[in-house]
């Protein structure tokens, strides 16, 4: 009995060694790298990823991947892997700017961000071929989602958007976005009244689409989140919602008796904590988030301090592209200093919302506006400020990075693919020479970025950098 005994155990063990010493044929190897569980915070040391295809094909302790090999090895000893970042809002855009706006798909690569979400412009043909290429492997870039050409009403003031001013004309739009195969649907209000803004959300929501939008004031936001909106971009309208007297304020201008400006300061002057959280509750129990852009809100309040014409990062920016700030610094720059003063306490205002929104268990998504128009925010740099305010608002590292690797594909319904770093999702990776569980600010600093079949280390990043700033100086 005792032989028995004895031979199991030994059975037991040589299998196990077996296991351990299993070999495995890979197309790509990490080896020695702390992963960073994103959904719990943990951290699982001195793992072995293999990679086949685009996809995370395995993982186990080194000491269990000693016989794996591969076409390409990465040694990442002490280092931290995350998944690939998400900006979930940004612009391309310019119809006479469009190799400029094609160079923008580097800069996100070469900062880590692997999937942009394009909110819409008047370059939607290039920007569906793009998306299209870099599926294939044909470019370069990181993963595109975009809404094609926004709705919006007649006589809209931005070049590109889709003018309807009926429920048939809407109708005719929304073919048109599926011809396109969109990947969700983008909604403003500059000339759309707001009856058919809200029949807009419904409309697409009914054909199956995520809908993004900005909101009309005679709109009250928790109306247009039951009718389906998926996101609201900008944090302004989140001001608007925690306004204890919001329906009584749109009531009085909608009749005329309150002119927009006294009716956006009445809203920010009631705005109430308890009335906030309570509304931010019933968004998140719509499935309505926020994407905030505070990196924007951030440059424009505080241009006196900081005009940004030394910015190093202008180097990788098209001339053309630069031009289309100028806009919004001549505003900037026309400001006395009571606007100056009320616009930095609007911001920090903004900024303080943060806690509260995380609090009601709405979604954060990571966004930045960033690209054409929108002055001085650079596309893939601008992410990592961002997450940082998140940071520096109240949110731990974490949080932040959640907003941006888990919040991004959980908005399109891909958490099966993306927003973790485990077996058979999609390798989007970045390797990192930091822990970003101690400090965001360590998405900064990329060993190495895997993009699917695709691996870059530091030197080849900074080679990307320096083409695009080749191609402008």
């Amino acid at each position: 009995m005792k032989t028995l005994y004895l031979f199991l155990i030994g059975s037991l063990l040589l299998t196990a060694c077996k296991k351990e010493r299993e070999s495995l044929k890979l197309d790509i190897l990490i080896k020695d790298v702390h992963i960073v569980n994103t959904k719990t915070g943990a951290l699982i040391k001195n793992q072995s990823i293999g990679i086949n295809a685009d996809t995370i094909a395995k993982i186990a302790p080194l000491d269990q991947s000693i016989n794996w090999t591969a076409d390409k090895t990465v040694i990442a000893k002490d280092k931290y892997v995350i998944p690939g970042l998400w900006d979930m809002h940004m612009h391309f855009g310019a119809d006479t700017l469009i190799s400029e706006n094609k160079n923008m798909l580097s800069l996100y690569l070469a900062n880590g961000v692997t999937t942009i979400r394009d909110c819409a412009a008047d370059i939607s043909p290039s920007v569906l071929k793009w998306r299209k290429q870099i599926d294939k492997g044909e470019l370069i870039g990181p993963t595109i989602f975009t809404s094609g050409p926004k709705i919006e009403g007649k006589n809209s003031i931005w070049p590109g958007d889709m003018e309807i001013e009926n429920e048939e004309e809407l109708s005719t739009a929304l073919d048109s976005l599926d011809k396109l195969q969109v990947d969700f649907v983008k909604i403003t209000d500059n000339a759309l009244s707001p009856e058919l803004f809200l029949k807009s959300v419904e409309k697409a929501t009914q054909r199956g689409y995520k809908t993004s939008g900005h909101i009309p004031f005679a709109l009250p936001i928790n109306e247009v989140s039951k009718a389906g909106l998926t996101t609201i971009e900008h944090m302004g309208y989140m001001l608007k919602a925690g306004a204890a007297n919001e329906l009584e304020i749109i009531e009085k201008y909608k009749k005329g008796e309150l002119d927009y400006s006294t009716a956006s300061a009445l809203m920010n002057q009631s705005f109430d904590e308890t009335t906030a959280l309570n509304k931010y509750q019933q968004l998140a129990e719509n499935g309505t988030a926020i994407v905030p852009t505070l990196i924007g809100n951030r440059i424009i309040s505080y241009w006196n301090e900081d005009d940004h014409r030394d910015d190093q990062e202008l180097q990788y920016i098209g001339p053309g592209i630069i031009k289309t700030y100028q806009g919004r610094v001549n505003r900037a720059k026309e400001a006395s200093s009571e606007a100056i003063e009320a616009r930095q306490k609007n911001y920090q205002k903004l900024v303080s919302l943060i806690p509260t929104i995380k609090a009601s268990g709405m979604l954060i998504i990571a966004g930045t506006d960033a690209g054409f128009l929108n002055s001085y925010i650079y596309p893939g740099f601008a992410l990592h400020d961002e997450l940082e305010i998140y940071q520096k608002a109240g949110l731990t590292p974490l949080e932040a990075l959640q907003t941006s690797v888990i919040n991004g594909p959980k908005y399109f319904g891909l958490s099966d693919k993306y927003g973790s770093v485990t077996e058979g999702k999609i390798a989007d990776l970045l390797i990192l020479n930091s822990n970003p569980l101690d400090d965001i600010k360590a998405t900064r600093a990329i060993d190495y970025l895997i993009k699917k079949t695709m691996v870059y280390d530091k030197s080849q990043l900074d080679a990307m950098l320096q083409d695009v700033k080749n191609l402008y100086n």
